[in-house]
């Protein structure tokens, strides 16, 4: 009788293991997938700003140096690998589009240019889906977090070296993400 009350412990703990195991995994999984989502805006992002560098290069002759900080600052955005690095080239970015726009101020011409306009347009909705991509991969990056530390998902997270998800912050494009509407 003992060894069927000891079985059943062993096969209780298995199946509770393989529980434990199977959310880490989903939620791993979920993570991932977010990250892709998360990249795929930035991408989009990182595209865009050729064409507004290229944009507005004809009518900022003098202002080569912004320009240049842009490119710059794009190159080094999509070089990060891991969510912290990319946040840092994000924050980079983020500065040299705020000069960028800023000395855009100067050139009623470009205001103007429609595919300037077009281009800004394109850059807000990718800044308004790169948000909320970036809410949904903290979220469950966080989940996935909290299931690895805490108890009883721990015991397996560390039995199988789960590691811990980075989250994606982007404190100074939080709080001064580039203007990019010219009203007249």
């Amino acid at each position: 009788m003992a060894l069927w009350i000891l079985l059943a412990l062993v096969v209780l703990a298995l199946l509770w293991g393989v529980g434990q195991y199977n959310a880490l995994i989903s939620l791993r999984n979920q993570v991932k997938n977010a990250w892709a989502d998360v990249e795929a805006h930035l991408k989009r992002r990182w595209d865009l700003i050729p064409n507004l560098v290229e944009t507005v290069k004809g009518y900022m002759k003098h202002e080569r140096g912004v320009l240049e900080n842009v490119t710059r600052a794009r190159a080094q955005a999509a070089a990060g690998g891991t969510p912290g690095e990319i946040a840092q080239g994000e924050n980079f970015l983020t500065q040299a589009l705020r000069q960028l726009f800023a000395v855009a101020e100067n050139y009623p011409d470009l205001k103007a240019n429609q595919n300037f306009l077009d281009l800004q347009q394109q850059l807000a909705e990718i800044e308004r889906d790169l948000l909320m991509a970036r809410r949904y991969y903290n979220a469950v990056a966080r989940d996935y977090n909290v299931r690895r530390e805490q108890f009883p998902g721990n015991i397996v997270a560390n039995l199988f070296r789960f590691p811990p998800a980075e989250y994606f912050d982007i404190p100074e494009a939080e709080e001064q993400r580039p203007e990019v509407s010219f009203g007249a």
